[in-house]
């Protein structure tokens, strides 16, 4: 059980804020190393991870009752930690033993819960009811955990692939060997294993397991603390709080010249529409947010929530038919790092389904990397993120987050991001109940028909709503040998205003068409009040898909490479390697002038049912319109900065498996059934509304 600290400790560590919780888990040190070092294993990430702790602790500390001791709440904190640092991490180290490396390497297999119940039982060495408390599970869970742990944990150091003891009784292997298992229960499985010869080989190797787990907890102070290692800890600390110091002073300024402006426009009784406009300029940085409170399409709500340090802010919401757009603010008030949203990543609406409309659009916009206020502030991000669209007029909406995707600041990329790559995340829980009202939007029939690349396009439909710009058009599908499955817009012009089109605002509508045509929208930049009476339309590209059957033989016993012609180009046949699993690689690395961008086929093997699983791998060229080639896997670039990019596949490695028998695979045919191309397309619809 882990020791209560005497009511004094406690009074001391708050009276001397920080310093203290450093110097309580300096005094901690080889009990909460041991426990770190069991997830982390790896140097660095364990100064970050008493750093963050003792952040968490002291954060944390005004809401700590002392119902519960405070090592078990602390350790709380710190086990929480570890879980974020030690998620998606690779696990590298050089301090341990042989044989600890095989005790850590065999940890490392297990579920989540069941590695944790193993090193607060085993490794940290506390009570089932204090592992229980700390993991929010009951004590009949923690067995549970720590069962199957041990089972997994045998199984991972070879002591046997399977067990065959009586499941009946192995629930009781824990309690036996710790010698708490009632009298009765006792007695009747000693009676049941002097029979049973499975029970016997079973529970000898379960204790085997416990006694490794329990002899590394005895060889854990083999496991030295570096020196210099909470100094390195405390420094951290230390320029932490001097930059908290000099952000405060800074926003003090700002607030000082903000409060002179505002008091001179209250002064000159600037209460007027002029007044809102003029605010609105002052006040709000973010300019496509301006734009829709300077329309009074919204209001500032600025609501706030904080987590482990970090703030988010709601600063309004925008709704209408097509979608909700929330924009917000993300603060990191204890360090240099900014955060974004991600819906589908750690962001809910807790009552989506009574509010919102699962047949409206959810758009995507990635992180605005230009804005002046993500390159000046290293704290701070501004952002907006799209949620279905309202079913009524009114509504809340209850939004809870509860992780936060960071971005990696690199040298190498020219924004000084390198954005989504090496994701890594900040935890907490932020909730937020926001008011909405729905805008309304404005639709107008089209009945206009023109052809792309052959193919009929009728345009059916333009919604004008306060948030975006949509056009609905049909493509037709009545030609099996070319069809169109995308076609890209470059812009609209409405009234002689251009507006962009959102290069990710395409999506496929259910429509009752039968047979004929297919149903788009694709989104493009707001127009605020206009009603509109002619509207041009610039298509950007088309990606194509044609049918062109050919069929190549393949045989293993030939040599290759081995070459082919097909949609004007020669293509190689580099592999056909019969193994575990088969092997077959094609190429085509000429892409000047070449008709294709990627190929559609599949590899056919002597009975037709044979290959039952297709591992596929591709390396490839990012080519822009004016030709210039993009090496994905070397120099940084932009994809957003691209201008109409298009992908060439040059290689295609294929393994194939027959998951079925476990047989090897003999392929026989290659059937290439066709191919894909983009075409730049300049042409211009011209729409009369009149």
């Amino acid at each position: 059980m882990i020791p209560k600290i005497d009511p004094i400790s406690i009074t001391t560590i708050k009276e001397k804020d920080v310093e203290s919780i450093v110097d309580w888990f300096d005094q901690h040190i080889q009990s909460f190393y041991t426990l770190g070092w069991s997830f982390l294993r790896n140097q660095q990430q364990m100064e970050e991870l008493f750093y963050r702790s003792i952040i968490k602790v002291h954060k944390e500390l005004p809401r700590f009752k002392s119902e519960t001791s405070f090592e078990t709440w602390a350790t709380s904190i710190f086990i929480h930690t570890c879980r974020e640092l030690s998620d998606g991490r690779s696990l590298q180290a050089s301090e341990e033993s042989e044989q600890q490396k095989d005790v850590f390497k065999a940890l490392d297999q297990l579920k989540e819960y069941e590695k944790e119940a193993m090193i607060l039982t085993y490794v940290k060495g506390i009570s089932k009811e204090e592992a229980a408390h700390l993991l929010q599970v009951s004590v009949e869970k923690i067995k549970e955990l720590l069962f199957s742990g041990i089972q997994s944990l045998r199984k991972e150091m070879g002591n046997g692939s399977h067990f065959n003891g009586c499941k009946e009784y192995q629930k009781d292997y824990i309690d036996y060997l710790e010698r708490t298992l009632d009298r009765s229960k006792k007695i009747d499985l000693e009676k049941h294993i002097y029979q049973c010869q499975d029970c016997q080989v079973d529970l000898a190797t379960f204790q085997d397991a416990i006694l490794t787990m329990l002899n590394l907890t005895e060889r854990i102070e083999d496991l030295h603390v570096p020196s210099g290692f909470m100094e390195n800890v405390k420094d951290r600390l230390a320029e932490k709080e001097k930059r908290r110091q000099q952000k405060n002073k800074k926003r003090l300024r700002k607030g000082l010249v903000f409060a002179g402006v505002f008091a001179l426009l209250i002064g000159i009784d600037f209460f007027t529409g002029a007044f809102s406009n003029l605010y609105y300029n002052w006040t709000e940085e973010d300019q496509e947010l301006r734009a829709f409170l300077q329309q009074d399409l919204g209001k500032m709500l600025n609501l706030e929530a904080e987590s482990n340090g970090v703030k988010i802010k709601i600063k309004s919401a925008i709704a209408d038919g097509v979608q909700t757009l929330v924009f917000y603010e993300i603060e990191d008030t204890e360090e240099d790092n900014q955060y974004v949203m991600d819906y589908f990543d750690g962001v809910f609406v807790e009552n989506e389904h009574e509010i919102m409309s699962h047949e409206g659009y959810q758009g995507y916009y990635p992180p605005d990397l230009e804005s002046d206020v993500n390159k000046e502030e290293k704290n701070v991000y501004q952002g907006k993120m799209s949620l279905l669209p309202l079913t009524t007029n009114n509504g809340t909406i209850k939004l809870k987050i509860t992780k936060l995707h960071k971005l990696i600041r690199d040298s190498s990329d020219r924004n000084g991001f390198r954005g989504y790559d090496n994701m890594e995340y900040e935890t907490g829980e932020w909730n937020f109940e926001i008011p909405v009202t729905k805008q309304p939007s404005v639709e107008y029939a089209l009945d206009e028909v023109t052809e792309v690349e052959g193919i009929p396009v009728r345009f059916e439909k333009l919604t004008i709503a306060p948030t975006a710009t949509v056009l609905q058009y049909g493509i037709n599908i009545e030609q099996p040998e070319k069809r169109i499955d995308g076609l890209n817009f470059d812009h609209l012009e409405v009234n002689n205003k251009k507006v962009k089109a959102d290069r990710y605002g395409r999506s496929f509508v259910e429509t009752h068409h039968v047979g004929k045509w297919a149903t788009f929208q694709t989104h493009f930049d707001p127009i605020f009040a206009e009603k509109p009476k002619e509207v041009k339309v610039q298509f950007n590209s088309v990606y194509l898909t044609f049918e062109e059957q050919k069929t190549i033989e393949l045989d293993a016993n030939q040599e290759y490479p081995q070459t082919f012609e097909y949609a004007g180009s020669r293509i190689s046949i580099d592999k056909v390697e019969v193994g575990q699993p088969t092997k077959v690689v094609i190429s085509d690395h000429e892409i000047e002038n070449r008709s294709y961008e990627t190929l559609n086929f599949q590899i056919v093997g002597e009975d037709e049912n044979e290959i039952s699983s297709m591992e596929m791998s591709t390396e490839g060229v990012l080519i822009d319109k004016n030709g210039v080639e993009y090496d994905v896997n070397e120099n940084p670039f932009s994809f957003e900065e691209i201008e109409q990019p298009r992908y060439f596949i040059t290689v295609q490695s294929m393994e194939l498996h027959n998951e079925n028998t476990g047989e090897k695979v003999i392929p026989k045919r290659l059937e290439i059934y066709g191919y894909n191309a983009t075409k730049y397309l300049d042409d211009v619809v011209n729409i009369s509304l009149e």
